[in-house]
C-alpha cells in the first residue's frame, strides 16, 4: 500500500477515476457515502467529504482509499495510476436503457388516423380485447422509461412526507384528512376462471365509491399489508384523479365469473381507466415504499427480499418498488400463478418474455426459476443464475423467487431479476465473451452445472459491487440454460422434440 506521501503524488486522476467509477456503477455520492460506512464506519467519508475528494480538492487517506476501493472491488493502486486509461476517466454515458422498439417506417402509416382505424381490426384478429391491449401499451410505456415517474414519486412523497413506517392507522388519517370515509364490509372468496378458461378463486378486497367512500373487506383486518397497500391505491386514486366519479374495485385472482370476452373496440374509458389505475399503484408503492429511504433499507440488506417484512408491506410491493429505486438500472419482475400465466410482467433490462401474458403458449421453458417453483417445493434460496439468448447472443441473468399464496388462496410466484450484462461491462470485462464462455460450459454439462472458477471470481466481485446477496447465492448453485420458448431449446439434447438445438 503507498505511504500518504506517496498518494499526495500519485493522486492527480483518483478524484475523476472514483467519479467515474461511481457513476459507471449507477451510484450517487450518498449511495457511495453508505456503502462505505457498511465497510468501515470509523473510516468511511461523509457525502462532503467525497464530493471534496472527487473534485481533487482533498485526498483520502491510505486507509479511506482502501475503503473506497472496497465497494468496486478494485485494489487501491488502481486509483494511483500516473496515467489512466481512457476507459478509466471517461464516464459510460449511454442511456439509462429500457426496451428498445424498432423504427417505424414510413412513418405516415403509423399517424393517429391510421391507427384509429387499424386497431380495431388487429384486436379482432388476435383476439387481444381493448383493455388488455391499453394495459400492453402502458406496459411498454412503463418499461421504455424504466420506472421512472418522478412526478408520481413527488406526490406520493408530499402526501406520506416520505415515510418508511406507516401503518394502517396512518393511511385512514391521510384518507379522513383527504375527505374520504372508510367503511367495511364482508364478502369471502368465489370461484372464477380466468381470461384462458383456468380456474381460479377470486376476492373482491375493496373499492371506491363515488363522491368519497372507500369500502374495505374486513378480511383485509387480519392482512395488515394489503390493508395498507388498498388505503394507498385510493388514496392516490383521490390525489391524483381528484376523484373523478369513476368506481375503482380491487380484487386478488383473476376473472368475474367468466372469460372476458375478446373486443375489437378500443374503448377510450377502458384506456382512461387502465391508466389512471396504473398511476394508483405506483402511486401506492411509492407512498409505502418511499424513494429514498426505501432505497437505503435496502442497501443495508443487500436487497433481500424478506426486507419487506421489517417495514410492513407485501413482498409484491417490496420487489415491484425495487425495479425503481435500485441504482441499478437493468430489472425485470413477473408475477406467475399456474399453469402458465404472467399476471404482471416488467422488463426494464429488455429480457423475452418466457410466456405470453395474454395467453398461454404451448412449449414454454421449464428452466425458468418462476416457473420451476409453480411446481416443484421450495427449499432454501431460489436464487438462480441463467443464460438466456437475446437477439442472437447471450446474456446472464440472475433472479430471486419467492412462493406466496394471495388473499383468496391462489397459489403464485414472484420473481425479480437483474440483467448481469451491463454490470459486467462497467467493470472493463467483455460481457459478450463472458456470457458465451459460461453457455459453453452449461451446454458442455448438459444444461446446467457449476461455474467455472474463474468466471466465479469475476461474477462474485460483481455481485459484491452491486450489493445484491442473492446474486450470491445464484452463483454458488451454478447456472442454468433457458429460453424463450421450447423451440429455441439450446441444450443438447434438446427438452422439446423438433427443437432448434445450440441456438
Amino acid at each position: 500500500m503507498a505511504s500518504e506521501k506517496s498518494l499526495m503524488r500519485k493522486s492527480h486522476f483518483m478524484g475523476t477515476k472514483i467519479r467515474n467509477l461511481r457513476k459507471r456503477n449507477h451510484l450517487t455520492m450518498e449511495d457511495l457515502s453508505a456503502r462505505c460506512v457498511r465497510i468501515d464506519p470509523e473510516l468511511a467519508p461523509s457525502v462532503s467529504y467525497l464530493s471534496m475528494i472527487e473534485r481533487g480538492k482533498r485526498v483520502p487517506g491510505s486507509a479511506m482509499l482502501a475503503v473506497i476501493a472496497k465497494v468496486f472491488e478494485k485494489s487501491p493502486d488502481w486509483f494511483l495510476d500516473d496515467v489512466p486509461e481512457e476507459e478509466d476517466i471517461t464516464p459510460d454515458k449511454g442511456r439509462r436503457g429500457g426496451i428498445n422498439g424498432m423504427a417505424l417506417e414510413p412513418s405516415f402509416l403509423f399517424s393517429r388516423d391510421i391507427l384509429q382505424i387499424a386497431i380495431p381490426e388487429m384486436l379482432s384478429q388476435t383476439g387481444v380485447s381493448g383493455r388488455q391491449f391499453a394495459q400492453l401499451l402502458i406496459r411498454a410505456h412503463q418499461e421504455h422509461h424504466q420506472n421512472h415517474f418522478p412526478d408520481l414519486e413527488r406526490a406520493a412523497d408530499e402526501v406520506g412526507g416520505k415515510n418508511l413506517h406507516l401503518t394502517a392507522e396512518d393511511l385512514l388519517a391521510i384518507a379522513k384528512r383527504l375527505g374520504m370515509k372508510v367503511r367495511f364490509f364482508s364478502e369471502g372468496a368465489a370461484p372464477a376462471v380466468d381470461e384462458n378458461g383456468i380456474p381460479q378463486r377470486q376476492l373482491v378486497t375493496s373499492y371506491f365509491e363515488p363522491p368519497a367512500s372507500i369500502f374495505i373487506n374486513n378480511l383485509l383486518k387480519t392482512q395488515p399489508e394489503r390493508l395498507k397497500y388498498d388505503l394507498a391505491v385510493h388514496i392516490g386514486h383521490c390525489v391524483l384523479h381528484n376523484k373523478d366519479g369513476l368506481k375503482r374495485v380491487l380484487t386478488v385472482g383473476d376473472g368475474m365469473g367468466a372469460p372476458e370476452p375478446a373486443s375489437s373496440t378500443v374503448n377510450a374509458q377502458d384506456m382512461l381507466g387502465a391508466w389512471r389505475d396504473f398511476e394508483s399503484s405506483f402511486f401506492a408503492g411509492a407512498l409505502l415504499c418511499p424513494k429514498v429511504p426505501f432505497r437505503q433499507l435496502l442497501e443495508r440488506n443487500g436487497y433481500e427480499i424478506g426486507t419487506h417484512a421489517k417495514i410492513g408491506v407485501s413482498a409484491s410491493v417490496a420487489m415491484r418498488r425495487m425495479t425503481v429505486v435500485s441504482p441499478y438500472p437493468h430489472w425485470h419482475y413477473f408475477d406467475a400463478y399456474a399453469p402458465g400465466k404472467l399476471k404482471a410482467v416488467y422488463r426494464g433490462n429488455g429480457i423475452p418474455l418466457p410466456w405470453g401474458n395474454m395467453r398461454q403458449v404451448p412449449d414454454p421453458c421449464q428452466h425458468w426459476a418462476v416457473f420451476r417453483m409453480l411446481s416443484e417445493p421450495s427449499d432454501g434460496s431460489s436464487a438462480q443464475i441463467s443464460i438466456l439468448d437475446v437477439d442472437g447472443s447471450p446474456r446472464i441473468y440472475c433472479c430471486e423467487s419467492v412462493k406466496v399464496d394471495d388473499l383468496a388462496g391462489n397459489h403464485h410466484v414472484l420473481c425479480a431479476g437483474i440483467d448481469l450484462n451491463p454490470a459486467i461491462e462497467a467493470q472493463g470485462t467483455d460481457a459478450l465473451s463472458l456470457a458465451e464462455e459460461l453457455k459453453h460450459q452449461c451446454v458442455s454439462a448438459g444444461g446446467q452445472g457449476p461455474i467455472p472458477a474463474p468466471i466465479r471470481r469475476q461474477l462474485m466481485s460483481i455481485a459484491r459491487i452491486l450489493n445484491i446477496n442473492w446474486v450470491e447465492r445464484g452463483i454458488d448453485k451454478g447456472a442454468r440454460l433457458i429460453c424463450s420458448r421450447g423451440a429455441a431449446c439450446p441444450r443438447q439434447p434438446a427438452c422439446y422434440p423438433g427443437s432448434c438445438q445450440g441456438r
